[in-house]
Protein backbone atom coordinates (compact mmCIF):
# COMPACT_ATOMS: atom_id res chain seq x y z
CA UNK A 1 0.00 0.00 0.00
CA UNK A 2 1.29 3.46 -0.93
CA UNK A 3 0.62 6.67 1.00
CA UNK A 4 1.36 10.11 -0.41
CA UNK A 5 3.98 12.23 1.35
CA UNK A 6 3.34 15.98 1.37
CA UNK A 7 5.28 19.04 2.48
CA UNK A 8 4.17 21.76 4.88
CA UNK A 9 2.16 23.37 2.07
CA UNK A 10 0.21 20.13 1.52
CA UNK A 11 1.89 19.55 -1.86
CA UNK A 12 2.74 15.99 -2.83
CA UNK A 13 6.48 15.38 -2.85
CA UNK A 14 6.66 11.59 -2.82
CA UNK A 15 5.18 8.39 -1.45
CA UNK A 16 5.88 5.82 1.23
CA UNK A 17 5.12 2.12 1.25
CA UNK A 18 3.28 0.86 4.33
CA UNK A 19 3.03 -2.77 5.33
CA UNK A 20 -0.29 -4.53 5.15
CA UNK A 21 0.38 -6.37 8.42
CA UNK A 22 0.55 -3.02 10.21
CA UNK A 23 -1.97 -0.82 8.40
CA UNK A 24 -4.07 -3.25 6.41
CA UNK A 25 -5.50 -5.46 9.13
CA UNK A 26 -8.94 -5.57 10.66
CA UNK A 27 -9.66 -2.81 13.16
CA UNK A 28 -9.92 -4.59 16.50
CA UNK A 29 -12.03 -2.23 18.60
CA UNK A 30 -11.67 -4.49 21.64
CA UNK A 31 -7.89 -4.02 21.77
CA UNK A 32 -8.25 -0.26 21.45
CA UNK A 33 -10.74 -0.24 24.33
CA UNK A 34 -8.40 -2.26 26.57
CA UNK A 35 -5.48 0.07 25.84
CA UNK A 36 -7.51 3.24 26.48
CA UNK A 37 -8.95 1.90 29.75
CA UNK A 38 -5.46 0.89 30.89
CA UNK A 39 -3.98 4.32 30.15
CA UNK A 40 -6.87 6.11 31.84
CA UNK A 41 -6.50 3.90 34.92
CA UNK A 42 -2.74 4.47 35.14
CA UNK A 43 -3.29 8.25 35.21
CA UNK A 44 -5.81 8.22 38.07
CA UNK A 45 -4.45 9.93 41.17
CA UNK A 46 -5.93 7.49 43.66
CA UNK A 47 -5.59 9.96 46.57
CA UNK A 48 -9.09 9.39 47.98
CA UNK A 49 -9.31 8.42 51.64
CA UNK A 50 -11.77 8.14 54.51
CA UNK A 51 -10.96 7.94 58.21
CA UNK A 52 -11.15 4.62 60.02
CA UNK A 53 -11.99 4.33 63.72
CA UNK A 54 -8.31 4.65 64.48
CA UNK A 55 -8.04 8.00 62.68
CA UNK A 56 -11.24 9.72 63.82
CA UNK A 57 -10.68 12.28 66.56
CA UNK A 58 -12.30 11.51 69.90
CA UNK A 59 -11.77 9.67 73.13
CA UNK A 60 -11.10 5.98 73.35
CA UNK A 61 -12.72 5.76 76.77
CA UNK A 62 -15.64 3.38 77.25
CA UNK A 63 -18.77 5.61 77.50
CA UNK A 64 -20.45 3.46 80.22
CA UNK A 65 -19.95 0.18 81.95
CA UNK A 66 -20.53 -3.03 80.03
CA UNK A 67 -23.54 -4.35 81.94
CA UNK A 68 -26.32 -3.15 84.15
CA UNK A 69 -27.33 0.06 82.43
CA UNK A 70 -29.94 -1.39 80.09
CA UNK A 71 -28.21 0.24 77.13
CA UNK A 72 -26.39 -1.38 74.24
CA UNK A 73 -22.83 -2.45 74.85
CA UNK A 74 -20.28 -0.07 73.31
CA UNK A 75 -16.52 0.22 73.58
CA UNK A 76 -15.77 3.76 72.37
CA UNK A 77 -17.36 6.80 70.79
CA UNK A 78 -15.35 6.35 67.58
CA UNK A 79 -16.97 3.05 66.61
CA UNK A 80 -18.48 2.95 63.08
CA UNK A 81 -22.06 2.49 64.33
CA UNK A 82 -22.12 5.90 65.94
CA UNK A 83 -22.53 9.30 64.30
CA UNK A 84 -19.11 10.82 63.49
CA UNK A 85 -17.54 7.42 63.93
CA UNK A 86 -14.99 5.81 61.66
CA UNK A 87 -15.73 4.37 58.21
CA UNK A 88 -15.60 0.61 57.66
CA UNK A 89 -13.68 -0.55 54.56
CA UNK A 90 -13.55 2.97 53.12
CA UNK A 91 -11.29 3.96 50.21
CA UNK A 92 -7.58 4.39 50.89
CA UNK A 93 -4.83 5.86 48.68
CA UNK A 94 -3.80 3.35 46.03
CA UNK A 95 -2.63 3.03 42.45
CA UNK A 96 -5.14 2.02 39.79
CA UNK A 97 -2.40 0.97 37.36
CA UNK A 98 -2.18 -2.63 36.26
CA UNK A 99 -0.07 -4.69 33.89
CA UNK A 100 -1.18 -4.93 30.26
CA UNK A 101 0.66 -7.26 27.85
CA UNK A 102 2.89 -5.48 25.35
CA UNK A 103 1.26 -7.44 22.53
CA UNK A 104 -2.08 -5.90 23.45
CA UNK A 105 -0.57 -2.39 23.42
CA UNK A 106 1.05 -2.93 20.03
CA UNK A 107 -2.11 -4.52 18.62
CA UNK A 108 -4.21 -1.60 19.86
CA UNK A 109 -1.86 0.94 18.26
CA UNK A 110 -1.93 -1.00 14.98
CA UNK A 111 -5.73 -1.05 15.06
CA UNK A 112 -5.97 2.68 15.84
CA UNK A 113 -3.57 3.63 13.03
CA UNK A 114 -5.43 1.34 10.61
CA UNK A 115 -8.73 3.00 11.54
CA UNK A 116 -7.33 6.47 10.88
CA UNK A 117 -5.79 5.36 7.57
CA UNK A 118 -9.04 3.78 6.41
CA UNK A 119 -11.13 6.89 7.14
CA UNK A 120 -8.60 9.16 5.44
CA UNK A 121 -7.48 11.00 8.57
CA UNK A 122 -3.78 10.02 8.37
CA UNK A 123 -1.46 12.55 6.70
CA UNK A 124 2.24 11.89 6.11
CA UNK A 125 4.52 14.93 5.87
CA UNK A 126 8.20 15.35 5.11
CA UNK A 127 8.98 17.07 8.40
CA UNK A 128 7.46 19.08 11.23
CA UNK A 129 10.22 21.63 11.66
CA UNK A 130 10.03 25.38 12.14
CA UNK A 131 12.75 28.04 12.05
CA UNK A 132 11.27 30.09 14.90
CA UNK A 133 8.83 29.78 17.79
CA UNK A 134 5.65 31.28 16.38
CA UNK A 135 2.17 29.92 17.03
CA UNK A 136 0.65 31.76 14.06
CA UNK A 137 3.03 30.06 11.61
CA UNK A 138 2.36 26.62 13.13
CA UNK A 139 -1.39 27.19 12.98
CA UNK A 140 -1.18 28.13 9.29
CA UNK A 141 0.78 24.94 8.60
CA UNK A 142 -1.76 22.78 10.40
CA UNK A 143 -4.65 24.48 8.60
CA UNK A 144 -3.06 23.69 5.22
CA UNK A 145 -2.74 20.06 6.34
CA UNK A 146 -6.46 19.86 7.05
CA UNK A 147 -6.42 20.15 10.85
CA UNK A 148 -9.73 21.61 12.05
CA UNK A 149 -10.16 20.05 15.51
CA UNK A 150 -8.26 17.63 17.68
CA UNK A 151 -5.03 16.37 16.12
CA UNK A 152 -1.95 14.38 17.11
CA UNK A 153 1.43 15.32 15.64
CA UNK A 154 3.98 12.49 15.50
CA UNK A 155 7.71 12.79 14.89
CA UNK A 156 10.74 10.67 15.73
CA UNK A 157 12.16 13.53 17.82
CA UNK A 158 10.02 16.62 18.30
CA UNK A 159 11.43 19.83 16.88
CA UNK A 160 11.77 22.27 19.76
CA UNK A 161 10.51 25.33 17.90
CA UNK A 162 7.50 23.55 16.44
CA UNK A 163 6.60 21.82 19.71
CA UNK A 164 6.66 25.14 21.59
CA UNK A 165 4.59 26.78 18.85
CA UNK A 166 1.73 24.28 19.10
CA UNK A 167 1.64 23.64 22.84
CA UNK A 168 -0.90 26.44 23.44
CA UNK A 169 -3.22 25.34 20.63
CA UNK A 170 -6.30 23.60 22.07
CA UNK A 171 -6.73 19.98 21.02
CA UNK A 172 -3.23 19.68 19.50
CA UNK A 173 -1.03 16.95 20.96
CA UNK A 174 2.59 16.56 19.82
CA UNK A 175 4.24 13.25 20.79
CA UNK A 176 7.37 11.34 19.73
CA UNK A 177 6.74 8.08 17.89
CA UNK A 178 8.27 6.04 20.73
CA UNK A 179 5.60 7.28 23.19
CA UNK A 180 2.57 7.15 20.90
CA UNK A 181 -0.44 5.26 22.30
CA UNK A 182 -3.73 4.07 20.86
CA UNK A 183 -5.58 6.68 22.94
CA UNK A 184 -3.54 9.49 21.35
CA UNK A 185 -4.51 8.28 17.87
CA UNK A 186 -8.16 7.42 18.46
CA UNK A 187 -8.81 10.67 20.36
CA UNK A 188 -7.68 12.78 17.37
CA UNK A 189 -9.69 13.66 14.28
CA UNK A 190 -6.46 14.15 12.31
CA UNK A 191 -3.17 12.26 12.58
CA UNK A 192 -0.13 14.08 11.18
CA UNK A 193 2.99 11.91 11.06
CA UNK A 194 6.40 12.54 9.54
CA UNK A 195 7.83 10.04 7.09
CA UNK A 196 10.56 9.07 9.55
CA UNK A 197 8.06 8.56 12.39
CA UNK A 198 5.89 6.32 10.23
CA UNK A 199 8.91 4.19 9.32
CA UNK A 200 9.83 3.85 12.99
CA UNK A 201 6.26 2.85 13.87
CA UNK A 202 6.26 0.21 11.16
CA UNK A 203 9.48 -1.29 12.52
CA UNK A 204 8.09 -1.37 16.06
CA UNK A 205 4.65 -2.72 15.17
CA UNK A 206 5.49 -5.24 12.44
Amino acid sequence: MQIDVVNNKNEKVGAIHVRDEVFGGRVNAGLIWESVVHQNASERQGTHMTKTRGLVSGTGKKPWRQKGTGRAQVGEARNPLWRKGGTVFGPVPRSYDYALPKKVERGALRAALSARLQDGSLVVVESLNQSEVKTKTALETLTRLGVTGKAVLIDVTLDGNFAKSVRNLPGINAVPSSRLTARDVINARRVIATKGALEKLQEALA
